[in-house]
C-alpha cells in the first residue's frame, strides 16, 4: 500500500464519532497480535498540560539511556508528528504497513456498524509501532478523559493527571467531580497516581485511586514541591523541583508557572520509571523539552506568541504568563473549536486592544463571525472579523506596534496553522531527467504507476523556428495533449516562424508520436524534439574527462600581464611547477594562455607568444592531464599542437579561418567562444535581445562553420564568453541558464574565475576566490562540462560537491 492511501484511509475514519469506551480498540489489539502486551507504558492524563508533561517525560527519559515512544495529539503538519520514537516521526512505510495489515479488519467493523474512530485507530497504530520498534517505554497523552480513552486499552507502569477543569462536558460530565473521577482511572496497578489536581478533584482521586502522589507549589505539603522563577529569557524559565530533602534547580524551555507543576509531574514519573535515574538526565532532559504551540515566542519586535490554550483555565494561565512581560497593548488572533466555552475562555483573557477572530481548516472550527460577536458582547471595542488563520495573523501583526504583543490563541489547530509562517519550507524542485522528477515524486508520496507520470514531472519550454503549416499542426496537437504552445504573430511569407512548445516530458513526448506520421516534414521535426526530450545517454565515449561529469580546466598564463595572475609563472620552471600542483589537485585539463585577453591588453606578436607557450607545453607532456593552448591564432595553435598541446581554445570563436581547418585536420576538440571582441574592449555596449538566445543562435552559426570544416560536434566545445561583450548582469544571466547552450548539442565550457562579474554583487575585481567558487558549483549544477579556473583545489572541491549532490554514488568509493 503506497502512502498516501494509507493516510486518506486514516483521515477518512474522521467522519465516524467518538464513541467512548475501549472495547473496540481492544479488539483491534487484539487483531493485531495483542501488541500492548509487550510494551511498558506511561499515561498523561489531565485538562491541561498533558502535552508538555508527557513531552518532558520523554525527553528526560531518553537523557537516561532509555528508547522512548511518544504519543501525542493533535498533530501540526504531519500526521506522523503524533508518533515518534527516539524524537523521530514514525516512518512512512511503518504507517504504511499498520494500514494494510488493519484495513480488512477495520473495514469489516465498518460493515458491521461498529466503526472505529480516527483517534481509537491512531492510537492503536502507535502502540503496534511502539511493539515493532522495541522500545523501553511508551508515554501516551490521554486524549480525552481517562477511563473512556482510547489510551486506556493498556495497563500502564506509572500514569499521572496533570489537573482537572471543566472540558469536554457533554462527554465527561457537567461537573469537576465527574471529570475528575473519570480521569483517575488512568492510575496504574502497583505504583501511585501522580497529580497536580487540587480541591474536590484531588479530594474525588483520592477517593478513587488511594494511592496517590501529589505535585504542588512550594508553599503545599504536597509530596513533591515545584516553585517557578520566572523567565530568565523569552525563551527559558526558571523551575525548582523538591522532594523531601532533595532539590533540584532546573532550566525549562517553556514558560508560565503551570509549567513548573508539570516540570515536578514529569519528575516524579521519570523516577517511577528508573527511581535511579541522575540528577542531570532530569537536568539535560526538562532543558531539551521543547514543544511547540504552548507560550512559543516566535519573534520579538512586536512579540509574537503562539499558545494553544483551548479552554478557560489554559487561558487564564496564559494571562499569567503575560504579566511577566512588559509589552504594550495585546492584540489577539483567536479561533476556536464550536464545542468551547468561548465566553469563559474570553473573560480568562487578559485585556487586549484588538482582535482579530479567525477559524482554522478543519470542520470543527468555529464561525469567526460568531467568535466576533463574543468579543462584542464582551465589550471589546476593536474588533474584526477574518477568515485564515495566516491572514488574521498579518492583520494584527500590522496593526501591533514594536513594543505590542501579539497573541494566537484558542486552539492548537489555529496555532499550528499559524506556525507554518515561520517554519513552511518552500523547497524548488529542479527536475531535468525523468529519474529526478520519479524521485521526486515518490517523496511527496505521488502515486506512481508508470514512466509516464514522472515525465510529467519533467517540464519543458522549445523555443524554435518552423514553417508556418508545420506550427499550425503542432499547436493544435499540442494543446489536444493538455499543453501550451504560441507562435509569432505575424504574417508568414514563406519565412520561418518562431513557436514555443511547453508542456511536460510526458506530453511532448505524445506530440512527437502524434505527428509520427504527419505531412510536411514534421516526421523528421519530431526526431528532432525527441533529441532534445532524451538526450542519448548511450551516446559513444570519446574518452575525454568531461564526459563523465564536469571536468576542471586549470588556468596557467605564462604571461606577465594577465589580469589575475600575470607574471606569477612567466618562468618555465615556475609553470612546470605549478602544473604538478594543478595535478594533484585533481585538474583535468591546463590551458596554458600566452596572450592576456584582458581589457585594453595589447596584442602579443605571434613568435613571442609561440615561444611563451611551446617550452611549457613540452615540459607537461608527461604529466598525467591534458593540454590546452589558449589562442586566437592557428599558427600558435599548430606549434602547440606539435608541442604536444591536446586541445584548442579558441576566444574569438574560430575568428582566424585556418584554426577550423586546423582543428579538423589534427582531430582534435576545439573551444569556440563567443566573443564580440579579444582583447575585450572596456565599456563597449552590446545590445542583445536575450543575451543567452543571441548566444546560442550566435554559436550555432559558428558550429556550423566547424563542422563544414570537418569538425565533429562532439569535439566542438563552446564558450558562452563570460565577460566578452557582455555586461555584468548579462554575464549572471548566462551563468544561471547555461544549461539553455545545451541546445546546440556540444559540451559546454564556463570561464568565470575572478572575472569583474563578480563586482555586481559587491566582491572584489580580479580578487574574487569566494564568488568564483560558487560560481563553478553553479555551473557544474546547471550542466556545465567544464569550468575553466585560476584556484585549482577549491574549484575541484566546488565541483565535487555540486555532482555528489546529483548523483552521491559516484563518490562511495573515495570513503
Amino acid at each position: 500500500m503506497e502512502y498516501h492511501e494509507a493516510v486518506n484511509f486514516l483521515f477518512d475514519l474522521r467522519r465516524f464519532q467518538v464513541k467512548p469506551g475501549t472495547e473496540s480498540i481492544q479488539r483491534l489489539l487484539s487483531h493485531l497480535g495483542d501488541p500492548h502486551e509487550g510494551v511498558s507504558f506511561v499515561q498523561v492524563a489531565g485538562s491541561n498540560g498533558k502535552g508538555s508533561t508527557a513531552r518532558m517525560l520523554e525527553s528526560t527519559l531518553r537523557q537516561a539511556g532509555l528508547r522512548v515512544g511518544l504519543y501525542t495529539s493533535p498533530h501540526f503538519d504531519d500526521v506522523r508528528e503524533r508518533i515518534r520514537v527516539d524524537g523521530r516521526k514514525i516512518p512512512k512505510a511503518a504507517l504504511s504497513a499498520f494500514v494494510d495489515e488493519a484495513k480488512p479488519y477495520l473495514v469489516e467493523r465498518a460493515a458491521e456498524g461498529e466503526p472505529l474512530t480516527f483517534f481509537e485507530t491512531m492510537t492503536a497504530l502507535g502502540i503496534w509501532y511502539f511493539a515493532e520498534a522495541d522500545i523501553d517505554v511508551a508515554v501516551l497523552e490521554v486524549g480525552m478523559g481517562g477511563e473512556l480513552d482510547a489510551t486506556s486499552a493498556v495497563s500502564p507502569v506509572a500514569s499521572a493527571v496533570t489537573n482537572v477543569s471543566l472540558e469536554h462536558t457533554a462527554v465527561l460530565g457537567d461537573t469537576i467531580e465527574e471529570i475528575a473521577r473519570t480521569k483517575a482511572a488512568v492510575a496504574p496497578e502497583d505504583g501511585p497516581l501522580v497529580t497536580g489536581a487540587t480541591g474536590e478533584a484531588l479530594d474525588v482521586i483520592r477517593d478513587e485511586v488511594g494511592d496517590v502522589l501529589t505535585v504542588g507549589s512550594a508553599d503545599t505539603d504536597a509530596d513533591v514541591r515545584t516553585a517557578y522563577g520566572g523567565r530568565v529569557s523569552h525563551q527559558e524559565a526558571a523551575v525548582t523541583v523538591a522532594t523531601g530533602d532533595d532539590k533540584l534547580d532546573l532550566r525549562i524551555p517553556l514558560l508560565g508557572a503551570y509549567q513548573a507543576q508539570n516540570a515536578g509531574i514529569a519528575v516524579a514519573l521519570a523516577r517511577q520509571v528508573l527511581p535511579d535515574i541522575s540528577a542531570e538526565a532530569i537536568r539535560r532532559g526538562l532543558r531539551n523539552a521543547h514543544w511547540p504551540g504552548r507560550f512559543e515566542v516566535m519573534s520579538t519586535d512586536p512579540m509574537v506568541v503562539l499558545d494553544g490554550a483551548h479552554n478557560p483555565d489554559a487561558c487564564r494561565q496564559v494571562a499569567t504568563v503575560l504579566d511577566e512581560f512588559d509589552d504594550d497593548d495585546l492584540h489577539l488572533v483567536y479561533g476556536a473549536m464550536h464545542d468551547k466555552d468561548h465566553h469563559e475562555m474570553v473573560e480568562a483573557l487578559p485585556d487586549v486592544a484588538s482582535v482579530v477572530t479567525c477559524h482554522a481548516d478543519i470542520s470543527r472550527a468555529e464561525d469567526p463571525e460568531i467568535l466576533s460577536a463574543v468579543f462584542e458582547n464582551a465589550g471589546i471595542p476593536d474588533v474584526r472579523t477574518g477568515s485564515a488563520v495566516a491572514s488574521a495573523l498579518a492583520d494584527a501583526h500590522a496593526r501591533a506596534d514594536a513594543d505590542d504583543c501579539v497573541l494566537v490563541v484558542g486552539s492548537l489547530y489555529v496555532v499550528a496553522e499559524a506556525r507554518t509562517t515561520w517554519t513552511r519550507a518552500l523547497i524548488p524542485k529542479t527536475n531535468r531527467t525523468v529519474a529526478d522528477a520519479q524521485a521526486t515524486l515518490e517523496r511527496a508520496n505521488v502515486p506512481v504507476s508508470d514512466t509516464e507520470s514522472a515525465k510529467s514531472g519533467v517540464h519543458r519550454t522549445i523555443r524554435t523556428r518552423v514553417q508556418k503549416r508545420q506550427a499550425q499542426t503542432i499547436r493544435e496537437e499540442l494543446l489536444a495533449i493538455g499543453g501550451e504552445c504560441a507562435v509569432s504573430g505575424h504574417d508568414s511569407g514563406g519565412e520561418l516562424v518562431d513557436i514555443v512548445m511547453m508542456g511536460t516530458v510526458a506530453q511532448l513526448d505524445k506530440l512527437t508520436s502524434s505527428l509520427a506520421d504527419r505531412p510536411n516534414a514534421l516526421p523528421e521535426l519530431a526526431t528532432e524534439i525527441r533529441s532534445s526530450l532524451e538526450p542519448d545517454a548511450d551516446a559513444e565515449s570519446h574518452g575525454y574527462p568531461w564526459e563523465d561529469g564536469t571536468a576542471v580546466m586549470g588556468i596557467l598564463n605564462v604571461t606577465p600581464d594577465s589580469f589575475h595572475d600575470g607574471g606569477q609563472f612567466y618562468d618555465v620552471d615556475a609553470a612546470v611547477s605549478q602544473a604538478q600542483a594543478m595535478v594533484e589537485a585533481g585538474v583535468d585539463i591546463i590551458d596554458v594562455g600566452g596572450e592576456s585577453t584582458r581589457p585594453g591588453a595589447e596584442e602579443v606578436p605571434l613568435d613571442e607568444e609561440i615561444r611563451r607557450v611551446t617550452p611549457v607545453i613540452e615540459a607537461l607532456a608527461d604529466l598525467d592531464t591534458l593540454v590546452s593552448v589558449d589562442t586566437r591564432k592557428a599558427a600558435v595553435a599548430e606549434a602547440a599542437l606539435d608541442a604536444g598541446a591536446d586541445i584548442l581554445n579558441d576566444v574569438t570563436g574560430l575568428e582566424d579561418p585556418q584554426m577550423r581547418f586546423l582543428a579538423a585536420e589534427r582531430d582534435v576538440p576545439v573551444i569556440v567562444m563567443h566573443s564580440i571582441d579579444a582583447p575585450v574592449i572596456p565599456d563597449k555596449e552590446i545590445d542583445y535581445d536575450d543575451v543567452v538566445e543571441d548566444v546560442v543562435d550566435e554559436l550555432g552559426e559558428r558550429i556550423l562553420l566547424a563542422e563544414k570544416a570537418g569538425i565533429p560536434r562532439h569535439n566542438v566545445i563552446v564558450d558562452p564568453g563570460l565577460g566578452f561583450g557582455k555586461s555584468k548582469a548579462e554575464n549572471f544571466e548566462l551563468l544561471g541558464r547555461v544549461d539553455e547552450l545545451s541546445a546546440l548539442g556540444c559540451p559546454i565550457l564556463v570561464g568565470h574565475s575572478h572575472k569583474s562579474m563578480f563586482s555586481l554583487v559587491g566582491e572584489q575585481t580580479g580578487d574574487n576566490l569566494a564568488a568564483t567558487i560558487a560560481g563553478t558549483a553553479i555551473a557544474a549544477d546547471r550542466g556545465a562540462d567544464i569550468v575553466r579556473v585560476h584556484d585549482v583545489p577549491e574549484n575541484v572541491a566546488a565541483v565535487n560537491v555540486a555532482l555528489a549532490s546529483r548523483d552521491p554514488s559516484r563518490f562511495e568509493d573515495c570513503e
